[in-house]
């Protein structure tokens, strides 16, 4: 069984007083052009702002943000593949920022990932985010899981949506709704359950035009009208 558009946007249009409200609540993604010239020291702040995040109130991470900015001096790959034990050691005397050695060290990773797909594609960061297909979203997630420091999981689509690369969510909401479809029987984690949620995604997309983190946002308020 498949989801049908047509329902799922009567449905959740049902929750707002017009057409104009609805597409305001709805998320956006950024263009490809405009993914391309961020630079790479945005990706590596956005992977790190995600890590951080994950297991703690987001908005607590948030708020400490531009302390971590000051603190890592922008997050550029070139300087931050060179943090040590030592500097490690420095940083968790710091008080303005969340003091998470094990999260801390993935800093440096993070950067040397960044570093190795740029020499590896010949482009920037990126280039390489932008290039990627919207109908393999769940690809990027792996690679991001394999080759990325603590990005697995949820946090592979945590940090693409605060890139603004577009990509479906799989919260709670999200994965009732595919059940309920019929789609997948539980909790998706099998490569075959996960492409089944890909093909959905990716069949509505098709006969709706929308974008994926719209979708995904959709099929929230289907479940749940105060997502």
């Amino acid at each position: 069984m498949m989801l049908d558009y047509e329902w799922l946007y009567g449905t959740v249009r049902q929750r707002f007083d017009s057409d104009e409200a609805m597409e305001a609540f709805l998320p956006r993604a950024l263009a490809p052009e405009e993914l391309k010239q961020k630079g790479d020291d945005r990706y590596l702040s956005a992977m790190s702002q995600r890590v951080f995040q994950a297991g703690m109130q987001h908005s607590v991470v948030d708020a400490k943000w531009p302390e971590f900015e000051k603190a890592f001096w922008g997050f550029v790959p070139e300087k931050m593949v060179l943090l040590g034990p030592e500097q490690i050691d420095g940083y968790m005397k710091n008080e303005r920022i969340i003091r998470d050695r094990t999260k801390l060290q993935t800093i440096p990773r993070n950067a040397q990932f960044i570093l190795d797909v740029r020499q590896e594609r010949g482009s920037s960061f990126g280039e390489f985010i932008a290039s990627w297909p919207s109908a393999d979203i769940i690809g990027l997630w792996r690679l991001l899981a394999k080759r990325g420091a603590r990005l697995g999981g949820r946090s592979a689509a945590g940090f693409l949506r605060l890139v603004g690369k577009d990509t479906f969510l799989l919260t709670s909401d999200v994965v009732a709704r595919l059940r309920a479809a019929g789609i997948i029987e539980h909790e998706p984690t099998s490569q075959r359950d996960m492409q089944a949620v890909q093909d959905a995604f990716n069949e509505l997309q098709q006969g709706s035009g929308r974008l994926l983190c719209q979708l995904s946002a959709m099929m929230s308020l289907s479940i749940n009208p105060r997502f």
